[in-house]
């Protein structure tokens, strides 16, 4: 199964709107028959893949999937049926499919006569699944904040200036974060300030994710911005009202207290199929997604500077006290050069 995960995570970035699945098939005597990964969407599933490498092999054998086998038929057929018709004779899967249009392959297979358990691994598989797991349960893409600041906090200096606070290591492990993403999101103060691309470099085969502009007045994208090049698609998201001042696709969505609604904001993304956000926008974006309670996990590489002065990571975020503060799970540390890499999920408030 851990094998399973590991080929899942192969298909982060090009799966969307589906989940990322994985799935190892052994032999009738338990080895190694087939693997295989849902590669892309509209593509085989992780089991039909898995299932061709394995062939007559699978026959009598077992198969182990992060996600339960999906029981419809959508663009490709049900996963269950084709256990079936391979003649496995038990699957092991980790998280229960939560989406009521797919769930119910574990019954269909154990009507079959396949023996049938579920959870191994489960906590794994569903953090590798969190993006699409968080769609269906929440009806809006899961967002990933990742930011870049000084040991004391600061992501630039008083100056402005912030070119470059981390390393070339730290950078290029960005460009990994937006090829897992559907979305990349920054504000008209990042626009302003960086004038950034926010394509994917350095990764081969990647799928460029959709670059958002959250541009409430209209007037930080202007022509020329690197933005607008071929390189990826593009939306501007400005406020009601405003009118169009780029060929841009834009979308025009209500204001709120210092900026755009950002739950419309995610609502619009989600029916795109959008189903990951990676938010790399200022503080005050930043501060605006954790007011809306749309933060799920938070990335943070931090370098071994100081800079004693400077605007911080967070601006907001409608946290006033200390009682108020958002706790977070530390799930990884990581050492990229000289710098270090922070991965945290937001720990559900007790009521």
């Amino acid at each position: 199964m851990r094998r399973a995960v590991t080929l899942a995570a192969r298909g982060l970035g090009s799966t969307s709107p589906n989940p990322v699945v994985g799935c190892v098939v052994l032999d009738a005597s338990g080895e190694m028959a087939g693997e295989g990964w849902h590669q892309r969407a509209g593509g085989p599933h992780a089991e039909v893949n898995a299932l061709r490498a394995a062939g007559e092999r699978a026959r009598g054998g077992t198969a182990l999937v992060t996600l339960e086998p999906c029981n419809h038929t959508g663009r490709t057929g049900p996963c269950a049926q084709a256990l079936i018709e391979a003649g496995i004779a038990r699957v092991v899967y980790a998280v229960g499919d939560p989406n009521p249009t797919a769930t119910g392959g574990a019954a269909t297979l154990r009507a079959a006569g396949i023996s049938v358990a579920q959870g191994l691994h489960e906590a794994e598989a569903a953090a590798g699944n969190a993006a699409w797991l968080t769609a269906v349960r929440l009806g809006r893409p899961h967002v990933t904040w990742k930011y870049a600041a000084t040991l004391d906090g600061r992501i630039a200096a008083a100056d402005g200036s912030s070119r470059w606070i981390t390393s070339a290591e730290a950078r290029a492990d960005v460009h990994r974060l937006r090829a897992e993403c559907d979305a990349v999101v920054v504000g008209s103060g990042t626009q302003r300030a960086d004038d950034p691309h926010l394509a994917v470099r350095g990764v081969p085969d990647a799928v460029q994710p959709l670059r958002v502009v959250v541009d409430t007045r209209g007037t930080a994208v202007t022509p020329g911005a690197r933005v607008l090049d071929g390189a990826a698609p593009t939306l501007l998201a400005v406020a009601d009202g405003v009118p169009p001042r780029s060929d841009a696709e834009t979308v025009r969505l209500p204001r709120a207290e210092g900026g755009l609604d950002i739950r419309a904001l995610l609502g619009v993304l989600y029916a795109r199929g959008v189903r990951s956000v990676l938010l790399e926008g200022g503080p005050t974006l930043a501060g605006a997604f954790v007011a809306a309670g749309a933060v799920d996990r938070v990335v943070g590489y931090l370098a071994p500077v100081l800079l004693g002065a400077g605007p911080a990571a967070l601006t907001g975020g409608g946290i006033t006290s200390i009682t108020q503060a958002l706790r977070l799970d530390v799930s990884e540390t990581r050492r990229l050069g000289p710098d270090l890499r922070i991965t945290a999920t937001l720990v559900a408030k007790e009521h």
